[in-house]
């Protein structure tokens, strides 16, 4: 004990340093166990549609038809927002939903959260994080 405490007398800096670094990681720790939403990573969700989860693209048209996730369905943010009535047989599966960055498709799947469904996710850095893991995407 005497050795830690003559340390940090010593290296208060990056003792200090380590101290915020831990704080803010259980910050952000609990923010995302609050929303309810879980974000997964790619190959993460490559595996869930191995199992039979639903994808769902929450761009606009234009953006699916430029390039999208193989299986995905076009089911625009304001659909969600708006009950997603042509997602409901769906709501014993799990789902995933992404965006270009991830921001719009979490906020979507807690909606479908908020909705029923049972595993709403969303995909951890959107089509980008999909697009740098080298992943495919399908066009039209």
């Amino acid at each position: 004990m005497q050795q830690f405490l003559l340390y940090a007398s010593h290296h208060y800096l990056l003792l200090g340093a380590a101290v915020a670094a831990a704080v803010l990681v259980t910050i952000t720790e609990l923010r995302a166990r609050a929303t309810g939403v879980q974000a997964v990573a790619p190959a993460e969700a490559i595996r869930l549609m191995n199992g039979g989860a639903l994808l769902i693209d929450v761009r606009g048209q234009a953006e699916f038809v430029q390039g999208h996730i193989a299986g995905a369905r076009n089911v625009p943010g304001a659909v969600i927002a708006s009950g997603a009535e042509p997602l409901s047989r769906f709501k014993d599966k799990p789902v995933i939903a992404y965006c270009d960055t991830g921001a719009t498709a979490s906020a979507a799947a807690r909606q479908l959260g908020r909705l029923g469904f049972k595993s709403a996710f969303s995909l951890r850095g959107g089509l980008a994080a999909w697009r740098q893991d080298n992943l495919p995407l399908v066009k039209g």
